[in-house]
């Protein structure tokens, strides 16, 4: 069912390097996404129950780390690079349903068991809580659990725009939202809209989680740079150049 590997998850403090690495140092005190991520509501007097409870993990490309179906023995909070989430179907395919940026964290909405699979877009570095320490952190700090129900709320949301998206817009719609989700996405917090995307997926990923060819992504793309919406760079990079034309197409008014 999975190419992943029997033992997935070695248990060693802190950092765990899957492929190739070295050692490294700890990651807590230095994370970017921590300010804006579930971590954010543990002050830095405790952050060392944080480290303890934590494993960091380095994921290379096309490598799948959440196997659907699996027991759910862990969550994962991602730090850097892109995650792509999927279901499987019962004749083998694979639809994709999300891609996970950094501060999204992978899991919630699980019971024993994965309700879906997750696969390294490129190199992704995740940092690794089991059931049993997320439950002790839990216990210790009341907000972490009011902060997690505010991440599992705003999946909720998330796979209600997807509805809208497959079921009602067109495909300039569609992939319009999605521009704007990514550059939504990868914004720090008081960063100005707008500005160059680095899109890791490929075109058919994107196609797939679109429901659209990768032929009519192309497509669009293309129209979108002639009506100077885009720019469209060299490898996986776009540059959003009218945030407002995007947000007047994906919300179909054009």
């Amino acid at each position: 069912m999975s190419d992943m590997p029997s033992c997935q998850f070695e248990s060693r403090p802190r950092r765990i390097v899957i492929g190739a690495g070295g050692a490294q140092t700890d990651f807590c005190t230095t994370c970017s996404v921590r300010p804006t991520s579930v971590c954010s509501v543990i002050g830095p007097d405790d952050i060392s129950r944080l480290s303890e409870a934590a494993v960091e993990t380095i994921i290379p490309p096309g490598r799948g780390f959440i196997e659907e179906g699996a027991p759910a023995t862990d969550f994962f909070n991602v730090t850097f690079g892109t995650v792509k989430l999927f279901k499987a179907l019962p004749d083998g395919r694979r639809q994709i349903t999300g891609f996970a940026s950094p501060g999204h964290f992978l899991g919630l909405a699980v019971s024993d068991n994965y309700a879906f699979g997750a696969e390294a877009v490129d190199t992704v570095r995740v940092c690794r809580f089991s059931r049993d320490k997320m439950a002790d952190l839990l216990d210790d700090f009341p907000k972490l659990e009011r902060r997690l129900l505010e991440e599992a709320s705003n999946e909720l949301v998330a796979a209600q725009n997807q509805m809208l998206l497959l079921g009602r817009k067109t495909a300039r719609e569609r992939v319009a939202s999605f521009l704007l989700d990514q550059m939504h996405a990868s914004q720090l917090p008081g960063q100005e809209n707008g500005g160059r995307l680095h899109l890791p997926m490929t075109r058919g990923d994107i196609a797939d989680y679109l429901g659209l060819t990768i032929e009519t992504v192309s497509r669009t793309l293309s129209w979108m740079r002639s009506q100077g919406m885009i720019e469209v760079g060299k490898g996986y990079a776009i540059t959003i150049l009218s945030v407002a034309k995007l947000d007047v197409l994906a919300a179909g008014n054009s």
